[in-house]
């Protein structure tokens, strides 16, 4: 007599996918007892599921491909488990060595000579921090006749050569295109000590969020200023509405970014701070930071520094960072 969980198994093994509903009808027993059986195939690794309640689907696991061994050192295995994360085309986030191994089968790479080609390519963008943080000054003299902030740090590049996405990158994108608030407190909860770490150093008092120029449901910059829930004052910055939104990452020339910036995000604020920090969720160009900047001076809001900081910002232009 087959077993009611191999029976599960032949069925999704079929159709392909199936809801616990459409199971307890098959099998004609209660959905109890379908979510019991289901509970203990997927503690089991057998199958896997997709969806929220109402709408939950559960497919076969495929087989657990046999891993070749590899040996990786203590210290860069710590390294990747603090600094890699995936989420990977299914939505699942995979951290640490579970998603640099995923990602390494992904794409036929030796496990063990990609770990330290990783350390590697972390140590040549490394060289960019200081106190753990990237300095984006030079970008942005290189960038703007004049520069109006007066320190510009990102807690991480955006994406780095051949390995894409950081951590950072990651959480940050797909936090926003899924508009998920879980995903968005992950990636606030792993920033908030940088961000405390830079209001003591530059003795902020005042702290101003760059407004958003894409219309979404579930703001980022929202989320991030409920969540930080810093102890100073917030400078009230606003983007205004024009006849036609035309967000900052639709426009691929420096000119156009910072004539956007400079007609549509307004710093509607009367208070006199000591030390500003501007906070923006990636810097690409870096137009919006310092247009804001050239506001808050030009009305003497502020008595010393600008301190502008970015979740993400770009090694190189700001096309990829168009991305969110």
């Amino acid at each position: 007599m087959i077993k009611t969980s191999q029976k599960i198994l032949n069925y999704i093994k079929n159709k392909g996918q199936a809801s616990g509903n459409e199971l307890a009808d098959y099998l004609d027993i209660s959905s109890r007892a379908v979510r019991k059986q289901l509970s203990k195939l997927y503690e089991d690794n057998k199958i896997y599921k997709v969806g929220k309640p109402p709408k939950v689907f559960y497919l076969l696991k495929e087989p657990a491909r046999r891993e070749k061994r590899y040996h990786i050192d203590a210290r860069v295995k710590k390294t990747i488990e603090d600094r890699y994360l995936i989420i990977t085309p299914a939505g699942e986030v995979k951290k640490g060595m579970d998603g640099f191994v995923y990602w390494c089968h992904k794409n036929n790479l030796d496990i063990a000579k990609t770990a330290s080609d990783y350390i590697k390519t972390l140590k040549k963008y490394d060289t960019f921090r200081q106190e753990g943080l990237i300095n984006g000054m030079e970008k942005m003299k290189s960038t703007f006749n004049n520069v109006y902030i007066d320190g510009l740090y990102y807690l991480d590049f955006y994406s780095i050569e051949r390995f894409g996405k950081t951590k950072l990158g990651q959480l940050l994108l797909y936090a926003k295109q899924s508009q998920n608030k879980e995903l968005m407190k992950s990636l606030i909860q792993n920033i908030k000590p940088e961000i405390n770490h830079i209001i003591k150093k530059y003795t902020i008092d005042g702290a101003g969020f760059i407004p958003p120029t894409v219309k979404r449901e579930i703001q980022f910059m929202k989320e991030l200023q409920k969540n930080l829930n810093l102890p100073l004052s917030v400078i009230k910055i606003v983007k205004v509405k024009t006849p036609v939104v035309v967000p900052q990452k639709t426009l691929s020339k420096l000119g156009d970014r910072i004539e956007n910036a400079k007609t549509s995000i307004i710093v509607d604020e009367h208070a006199v701070y000591k030390n500003i920090l501007l906070i923006d969720d990636a810097v690409g160009s870096g137009a919006s930071m310092n247009e804001t900047a050239a506001q808050i001076k030009a009305r003497g809001l502020c008595k010393n520094k600008i301190i502008g900081l970015s979740i993400t910002g770009s090694f190189k232009g700001f096309d990829i960072i168009s991305e969110v």
